[in-house]
C-alpha cells in the first residue's frame, strides 16, 4: 500500500498539521511516511499545502507531481490541484468554502460542509480534523485511533484538553462522508 496525499488551503485552516497529525499516525502504525510542507511567506491567510505519503514500503523521493487524493480547503487550492489527481483518484474539498469544484469524471470528487459543522461544534478550528475524518472514512490509511495518539505529539501538551473534540471532529468528519457526502465525480 501506498498513498500520495496532497492537503492544500490557506494558512490558519490547520492544513499542515492535519498532514503532520497524519504522518505522525502512520510512525505510530510502523508505515513509512513523509511529510513535506509547503507555504508562502505570509503563512496565516496565504496558500499553504502539505505532501503526506503512506507507504507500507520505502518511499522512494517525496517530491511527487501527481497524487493519489487531495484534500482541497480553498479555490485557489481546488484550481492549482484539480489536475494534479491520478485517474481514479479522489478529492475531498470543503465544500462551504469552494463554489467551483472540480468537473472532471475520472475521479471521486466528494463535497463536505466542514466549515458549517465545526461551527455547530462551537470550534472553528475542527475544519481540519473534520476533513481527515472523512478522507480516513474514505481512505483508511491509518486508524483514527493512531490519529488521536498522533494528536498528543502534535499538539502542545498545553492543547491536549482538546484531544475529546478532535474525536468528535474525526467521528463527524466521517458520519459526514458515509451518510450526507455530495458525490460530483464517480472514478471510472
Amino acid at each position: 500500500m501506498i498513498e500520495e496525499l496532497i492537503a492544500a488551503g490557506f494558512g490558519g485552516q490547520g492544513v499542515l498539521s492535519m498532514g503532520m497529525t497524519l504522518a505522525y499516525a502512520g510512525m505510530i502504525e510502523n508505515k513509512e511516511i513523509s511529510w513535506m510542507p509547503s507555504y508562502g511567506p505570509e503563512m496565516r491567510g496565504g496558500t499553504a499545502n502539505c505532501i503526506t505519503i503512506i507507504s507500507d514500503n520505502k518511499i522512494s523521493s517525496p517530491i511527487i507531481s501527481m497524487f493519489d487524493s487531495a484534500i482541497i480547503l480553498n479555490q485557489p487550492s481546488m484550481e492549482k490541484f484539480e489536475s494534479k489527481i491520478k485517474p481514479g483518484g479522489l478529492i475531498i474539498y470543503e465544500s462551504a468554502n469552494i463554489l467551483k469544484p472540480s468537473t472532471r469524471t475520472d475521479i471521486e470528487i466528494i463535497g463536505i460542509p466542514a466549515a458549517t459543522e465545526a461551527v455547530k461544534m462551537k470550534n472553528p478550528k475542527t475544519l481540519n480534523m473534520i476533513m481527515l475524518g472523512a478522507y480516513l472514512e474514505r481512505k483508511p490509511v491509518v486508524k483514527i485511533e493512531s490519529v488521536l495518539e498522533a494528536l498528543k505529539k502534535v499538539l502542545p501538551e498545553r492543547y491536549h484538553n482538546l484531544l475529546p473534540i478532535n474525536k468528535q471532529a474525526l467521528e463527524r468528519g466521517a458520519y459526514l462522508i458515509e451518510n450526507e457526502m455530495i458525490t460530483l465525480g464517480e472514478a471510472f
